[in-house]
């Protein structure tokens, strides 16, 4: 496969192609859950894949628990279906516990996880808090390193996040977490169900490597399981003849599928979920893009590729999108950009009472 049709291919499971007349429950389980390190993104995210998204849609599901927000993939937050936490939540575990052990190093091996979780999952099944109030509940009652301990039972015990009937977007900036289980009603899977996460992400994400999918979960080893699914696999070869594995009804399109402008917001998954990201990022405009502090810049595509990125200026009563491209745009590309851009600020700032589009940069 040419890198085009590398492109083309993740595109077309990530809804970036068109945009699709789908739920929004179905487009987060194809997405296998949206990163979510702020509220926001989550939204600007489904916007710009399902049709007539509207923001309320996403705030009613994360308010009837059909939504939660909680630690998942990589250590990091994320949006996920209620069905898909709880069936996943065992196959995330081995990769939460090597995440927590690459932060903590030498501290984590006195900790005695079992324990730890015992003492908090009553503690936030009485009533919502913040990790500061575990803390300062830890040190109350235990002794030794208090930090590591409230570490060890985020990357641990099932958690999510408390939305408030307030908050714009679902969440406030600081969000109480309570036990999953109870806020779901359900006990959680804790069966590590690794083939069929590989499945998954092979769906939303394919072709891939099995290095690629533990850069997306976080989590080693699973390169026997990618191994002992190859035979139900289809293999193919990149530009660079690496070999690389998929479902065998996955979409492959042609590498001149026409790929529309499109926004992502930052942290998108897109951009977070391969060992290798140039199927959609030029490793030249990498730096533009990660940034200092684990920070991910939104970005837009052209032709497919990153060729941007774009930020919200707000005046008062008026919202600005700032286009900042890496090379120069034609006229044509500029136009589809301007209108979508549009669309985007309309969506996102929709208490402003004017709106423009501006571009910088070449």
């Amino acid at each position: 496969m040419s890198l085009r049709a590398l492109n083309r291919a993740t595109l077309a499971r990530q809804m970036l192609l068109a945009r699709e007349d789908v739920t929004v429950t179905a487009a987060i389980e194809r997405l296998v859950g949206l990163q979510a390190q702020v509220a926001k993104p989550p939204f600007i995210g489904l916007w710009s894949r399902v049709a007539r998204f509207r923001r309320t849609e996403l705030v009613d599901l994360i308010r009837q628990r059909q939504v939660v927000r909680a630690t998942m993939m990589r250590g990091t937050l994320h949006l996920a279906t209620a069905r898909d936490y709880v069936a996943l939540r065992g196959a995330m575990q081995p990769g939460l516990t090597e995440g927590m052990r690459a932060v903590l190093r030498q501290r984590a091996d006195d900790l005695d996880i079992a324990h730890l979780v015992a003492v908090a999952h009553p503690f936030f099944s009485e009533r919502p808090r913040t990790f500061d109030k575990l803390r300062d509940f830890l040190a109350a009652c235990e002794s030794g390193d208090v930090r590591a301990k409230a570490f060890a039972v985020r990357m641990h015990l099932p958690l999510v996040q408390v939305p408030t009937r307030d908050a714009l977007w679902g969440y406030p900036a600081v969000a109480d977490f309570t036990a999953a289980d109870g806020w779901l009603g359900r006990p959680i899977d804790e069966e590590d169900r690794a083939r069929d996460y590989v499945t998954r992400y092979l769906a939303a994400f394919g072709p891939a490597t099995a290095s690629d999918v533990q850069t997306w979960s976080g989590r080693k080893g699973l390169k026997d399981v990618v191994g002992a699914m190859r035979p139900e696999l289809v293999v193919v070869r990149d530009d660079r003849r690496r070999e690389l594995l998929d479902l065998p009804e996955a979409p492959r399109p042609d590498s001149e599928t026409p790929a529309p402008p499109r926004f992502l917001p930052e942290f998108d998954n897109v951009l977070l979920s391969h060992a290798n990201r140039t199927r959609i990022l030029a490793e030249e405009h990498r730096s533009a893009v990660f940034l200092p502090a684990l920070r991910v810049s939104a970005t837009f595509l052209v032709d497919g590729f990153v060729a941007g990125t774009w930020s919200i200026r707000r005046k008062k009563r008026t919202a600005s999108l700032i286009v900042k491209s890496f090379d120069a745009l034609s006229k044509k590309t500029r136009e589809a950009l301007e209108a979508e851009g549009d669309a985007l600020i309309r969506f996102v700032d929709d208490d402003a009472t004017q709106f423009g589009v501006e571009f910088v940069g070449r």
